[in-house]
């Protein structure tokens, strides 16, 4: 998989780039250091926030309303933030996120969440709407700081890889810290977290000398009025319904085998094949077109996910995640290196936005429609997962013309007309 301003057929690249040349290109390490530990809030908070009600004698009814909120105000705030990056560079949004989200997360971590219900809920949107965006961040910069189309392939699958430790670590990090200190720990160091990691990544000098490219004009939809993006989001919203159904799934199958450690098992196989898948991925160039790749990467997570509507023991049921995990890193990979020529110009930082916000609230919804279906086991969550990662395939599947015959708009004055031309295609 490579990046290019106009999509078609491609043959291999014939030159290797490993991912220690690109670790040691300059300022790539420390950016995504930064990217990861600022990010860590994001995969901490909702268990952080549980913990916190639950200590405080509130009920598990209060407990999953905060996390919900926190997790639907991240998803919603971040194509605002990413259409600032666009507008106003990262010194300015990064500082504005990272100061509010900082100030709720410190406000939450010495409240008592019970006694004062709705100032709980107000300020853990709060900090989940001020979630800083780094990852639409660090995706602007890849063109810049790592020029070459090899050299993007590989750091695009290693930020992949690495948001992947981020919902490994997270977790881990807040069972010890709760185990160490209280909740009152946990959230604090939530806080310094994502302070400190925002800071990191923010005063590199690619971070600090980036400057928006000019946009004629913008509307609401941003970066949606282009076709590409709205189909990738799309795409990217089915991947989510999947992976929050497969929470879902990993729960009931607990229950149903008497396993408690297969709720946090399953989750784990899957981000270790979407590790390995990830890394695979990265390390060679696909022949083939970007709308051909898009496809063949959905169809895998779609393959993948069926075991799971058979699994019969807690081996098979560890063992059924690994698969979809595999395609799962190459899916997001392919997404987001093909927004470089499926965006609006000067609109790359929030259509990356709009991308993440897609999968997030898509991962919300198939929680939510997991959990409806899982009264009576496990087979309703995994049918969910399934239907999720079939909507994906569909998605790019009727597409598929239309991505590849689909090149860079110049602006978003032309996105509209660009539209009406394309009609045709699906």
């Amino acid at each position: 998989m490579t990046t290019s301003a106009a999509p078609g057929t491609r043959t291999p690249d014939t030159r290797t780039t490993t991912y220690g040349d690109v670790l040691r290109t300059a300022y790539v390490l420390r950016l995504l250091t930064g990217a990861v530990v600022g990010h860590l809030p994001v995969a901490m908070a909702p268990l952080a926030i549980l913990l916190a009600v639950r200590a405080a004698g509130g009920t598990m009814h209060q407990a999953g309303l905060l996390a919900a909120a926190y997790g639907l105000t991240a998803a919603i705030g971040q194509p605002l933030w990413g259409r600032m990056l666009d507008r106003r560079g990262h010194i300015r949004t990064l500082t504005l996120t990272a100061t509010v989200s900082t100030a709720a997360f410190a406000a939450l971590a010495v409240m008592n969440p019970v006694t004062y219900p709705a100032a709980a809920v107000a300020i853990t949107a709060l900090a989940g709407l001020f979630t800083p965006p780094l990852e639409a961040a660090l995706r602007v910069l890849w063109p810049a700081v790592a020029p070459q189309p090899e050299q993007q392939r590989a750091a695009l699958a290693l930020d992949a890889c690495a948001q992947e430790l981020v919902f490994i670590a997270g977790p881990l990090l807040v069972l010890a810290l709760d185990a160490t200190g209280g909740s009152g720990l946990v959230l604090g160091a939530t806080t310094l977290l994502g302070l400190f990691g925002t800071l990191l990544f923010a005063t590199t000098r690619p971070s600090r000398q980036y400057r928006p490219a000019p946009t004629k004009r913008a509307d609401w939809l941003g970066p949606l009025r282009a076709p590409g993006p709205r189909i990738l989001a799309a795409a990217l919203l089915g991947a989510g319904v999947a992976l929050g159904a497969l929470n879902v799934t990993a729960l009931t199958l607990a229950e149903r085998h008497h396993a408690p450690e297969l709720s946090t098992l399953i989750p784990a196989a899957l981000a270790v094949g979407s590790l390995t898948g990830g890394l695979l991925y990265g390390r060679r160039a696909w022949p083939g077109s970007p709308a051909g790749q898009l496809l063949g990467a959905a169809t895998g997570l779609f393959i993948g996910t069926l075991p799971i509507l058979t699994v019969s023991g807690p081996i098979g049921a560890v063992t059924s995640a690994l698969l979809p995990g595999v395609f799962l890193a190459p899916l997001l990979v392919a997404s987001f290196s093909s927004l470089d020529h499926l965006a609006p110009r000067g609109t790359l930082g929030e259509a990356s936005a709009w991308l993440i916000a897609c999968l997030g609230l898509g991962q919300a919804a198939g929680t939510a429609l997991a959990g409806a279906a899982g009264d009576d086991g496990p087979l309703g969550p995994a049918a969910v997962t399934v239907t999720g990662a079939a909507l994906a395939v569909l998605v790019f599947a009727a597409t598929r013309r239309r991505l590849a015959e689909h090149a860079r708009i110049p602006d978003l004055d032309t996105a509209e007309d660009t539209d009406r031309e394309h009609v045709h295609a699906c």
